[in-house]
């Protein structure tokens, strides 16, 4: 590697500006007030000083290293390191889910909880080390399990629903007496730019937070808005912060300089008192300055003048500090220098060390924290966790569902969900209609009245905030299930689930994990009702994410043991769970011929929850009679379809197997190739779309295992769903089912 010499004009003018200061030391300087009526003292003032300066140099190593080739992060914080004052001002205790420019608040964060490797943290993070603590080399994040610090990889505040979930909790916590990793009085910290703040994902989480203070519900947050004026090369209109969060009810507004350590540090400070004693959430406008660009790889002089760029240096929050500093006779400009100067050695040798550390080696080590699987503990879970017999004779209203005969769709799943709640009192059930309506298909019925309004109810109609409060509750000891209406309505939020619910485990190397159930009314064949809305056959936004559980039940007893291995897995592995439900067959009770009964299943008592557990990509075989022509590989209301199919082909002597998938991730491979290898003819039965569908995988996958018979797939149109008898014209139907089966076998 090169010598590591300054490199960068604002490291250059520092350099100077801090030996030019001059002034002369006062030895009580330490214990006194940097300024009259300051809780700041010098001692806490030089160290916020070291604080500032070391994530300076953080900044500084990591473009020397990228330069190098051997760092791969340049997102800084310089500029920001006024955020330091922020920490000063919380406990280590407090939660805090930061954006990319916290370097300052995490070391600052880290002297208080007196973790010394700090530094060594975030180098191994530039440099991909796998012995970075929090990420293991797969990001570089600010986050440690030890400090509180929830790790975010945000960039446009996709954290703060969380963030709001995680307040929410805290406060619950205490309500229910769950037990929370968080302190009865701590508050939440949430960090982000000016740009950031326009995203609906902000704008959403703070209404929320307001929604919840103006219905007396406790919520303590502090939203910190950095506001160094810049998107990237966007100029924020000047005034537009104040002016879009300074006078909102619910909200109480806070402003500082953050360019000068004392008054950030005193507002800071007043603002986090204020939400600790009030419970309500509070937004702290910080104004900052940018250094070095966005990162880089952002040449600032293509949208910046070389003299707008200079004026900044005056500004340089690190530069204020020293001025402070030797105003109160804490130390002299020349210390203060040699300081900077020995801050820079330190921690190019540091990241002289990091460079040199291995990064993972494998795919394996990179997936490793994804989605961990105990099959066996997942099982016995299921088993052992069930209610009291007072509390399942609560929660049931007196009957119990075994007791009740077969049931449908809908009722195994309502009777499941009072079972969760019987069995577990950290589960939590909430979303928009599911409190006194019930849900809008009744699923939820009864449930507000038996739980009580602490464990389930309503929340407003934002679905990013729905999930955020899964994500925050999650987190914080809780074990959520929440719904969302419609599966066309989760798409304006999937990020939730795609950019926050998924990558926690990864970025924390499974130190903080979001266990979670979130039921999704989906897929399309609502007679007489909707439209696209509400009827929704996408799950590719699903498919592709990383780590994500997806039951598909179709049948009754399916739909309550699928849902309690869904709830196991996240108590066990932290696995975030999507429950798709088809709408369509909630309330169905035949199948072939009216008043069959064929579509209900009675409820499995628990003394037979072992022996009924589906395990996560275990597919069911609806076997032919006879020695079958070939195998329907299907899922959802294509298992409905195809078993009429099925029957109506058997009184002509066609024989198929029909094999309900049940779970889209994991999918199971293994049964489909299995059931496959018996006929060598499979016919998948795909009601989502050809493009993104489930059939276009199985396919895949069993090619990918050697599978050398016959393959077919019938699948909905690449179409939105219309409304009225026009959705019959692009959704796949049984006579196309029964066409291609015949086909098939005549191949």
């Amino acid at each position: 590697m090169s010598s590591p010499t300054p490199s960068e004009p604002v490291d250059q003018h520092l350099a100077r500006a801090l030996a030019e200061l001059g002034g002369a030391r006062d030895s009580g300087a330490l214990e006194r007030p940097v300024r009259a009526s300051s809780a700041l003292t010098g001692h806490r003032a030089l160290e916020l000083f070291d604080d500032q300066i070391g994530s300076r140099q953080l900044d500084l190593a990591a473009r020397w290293l990228r330069a190098q080739g051997k760092g791969f992060y340049t997102i800084g914080s310089a500029g920001h390191e006024g955020n330091a004052a922020v920490a000063a001002a919380l406990r280590p205790t407090d939660p805090a889910l930061l954006h990319y420019r916290s370097g300052a608040f995490y070391l600052a964060r880290a002297r208080q909880a007196g973790h010394a490797q700090a530094r060594e943290d975030v180098m191994r993070g530039v440099c991909a080390a796998a012995s970075e603590p929090i990420a293991g080399g797969r990001h570089k994040v600010f986050g440690h399990a030890e400090l509180a610090v929830i790790p975010q990889t945000s960039t446009i505040a996709s954290h703060l629903p969380r963030a709001v979930g995680v307040a929410f909790a805290i406060e619950r916590a205490k309500k229910l007496g769950v037990r929370s990793p968080w302190p009865a009085d701590a508050i939440v910290v949430t960090s982000f730019g000016d740009a950031s703040a326009n995203h609906s994902t902000a704008t959403g989480a703070i209404h929320t937070a307001c929604h919840c203070a103006h219905q007396h519900l406790p919520l303590p947050v502090l939203f910190v808005c950095e506001d160094n004026g810049l998107g990237i090369s966007v100029a924020t209109p000047h005034g537009w912060i104040r002016a879009a969060y300074g006078s909102r009810d619910h909200l109480r507004f806070f402003e500082a300089n953050g360019c000068e350590l004392a008054e950030a540090f005193e507002v800071a400070q007043a603002a986090a008192t204020y939400v600790r004693e009030t419970r309500r959430p509070a937004f702290l406008h910080l104004r900052t300055v940018r250094f070095m660009g966005h990162a880089g790889s952002d040449a600032e002089v293509t949208y910046r003048s070389p003299a707008e760029i200079r004026a900044d240096y005056a500004r340089d929050p690190i530069l204020a500090t020293a001025r402070l500093l030797v105003s109160a006779g804490v130390a002299t400009g020349a210390e203060l220098a040699e300081r900077y100067a020995r801050e820079e050695r330190e921690v190019r040798a540091i990241a002289l060390a990091a460079a040199g550390e291995p990064q993972l080696a494998s795919a394996a080590e990179v997936m490793a924290p994804l989605a961990p699987r105990d099959d066996v503990r997942v099982a016995e879970r299921v088993a052992r966790t069930v209610g009291t017999s007072e509390a399942r004779a609560r929660m049931h209203d007196g009957r119990l569902p075994e007791d009740e005969g077969p049931l449908t769709l809908s009722l195994a799943i309502n009777r499941a969900l009072a079972d969760a709640l019987a069995a577990d009192p950290r589960t939590l059930i909430f979303g928009e209609d599911v409190g006194r309506k019930g849900g809008v298909y009744g699923l939820t019925k009864g449930l507000l009245k038996r739980a009580g309004a602490g464990r389930v109810f309503d929340t407003l109609l934002d679905e990013q905030s729905i999930l955020g409060l899964a994500l925050g509750s999650a987190v914080s000891g809780f074990l959520p299930i929440a719904e969302i209406q419609y599966l066309a309505y989760l798409h304006n939020a999937e990020d939730q689930l795609r950019g926050e619910a998924a990558t926690l485990r990864y970025f924390s190397n499974g130190q903080y994990t979001n266990p979670m159930v979130v039921r999704i009314a989906g897929y399309g064949y609502q007679k007489g009702f909707g439209g696209h809305f509400h009827n929704d056959d996408s799950v590719a936004v699903l498919r592709d994410i990383p780590g994500l559980v997806i039951a598909s039940p179709a049948r009754p007893d399916d739909a309550a043991a699928m849902l309690r291995t869904c709830l196991a897995t996240a108590s066990e592995n932290g696995s975030v769970c999507v429950f798709l439900e088809p709408i369509a067959l909630y309330h169905s009770r035949d199948l072939h011929t009216e008043g069959d009964a064929a579509w209900l299943a009675p409820y499995v008592p628990p003394s037979r929850w072992a022996e009924a557990h589906v395990p996560l990509g275990s597919a069911r075989l609806y076997p032919a009679d006879r020695t079958p022509a070939l195998t329907i590989v299907t899922s959802g209301n294509g298992l409905f379809m195809s078993l009429r199919v099925q029957r109506r082909l058997a009184t002509e002597g066609l024989f198929v197997d029909v094999l309900d998938l049940r779970w889209l991730a994991p999918l199971p491979i293994a049964d489909v190739l299995a059931h496959a290898s018996r006929t060598h003819r499979v016919l998948c039965v795909d009601e989502t779309r050809r493009t993104g569908g489930i059939a276009e995988t199985v396919m895949a996958a069993l090619l990918d295992r050697g599978f050398d018979g016959k393959l077919a797939r019938v699948a909905s149109a690449d179409s939105f769903i219309p409304l009225g008898d026009a959705a019959r014209l692009v959704l796949l139907d049984e006579p196309t089912i029964e066409r291609a089966v015949r086909a098939l076998a005549a191949r």
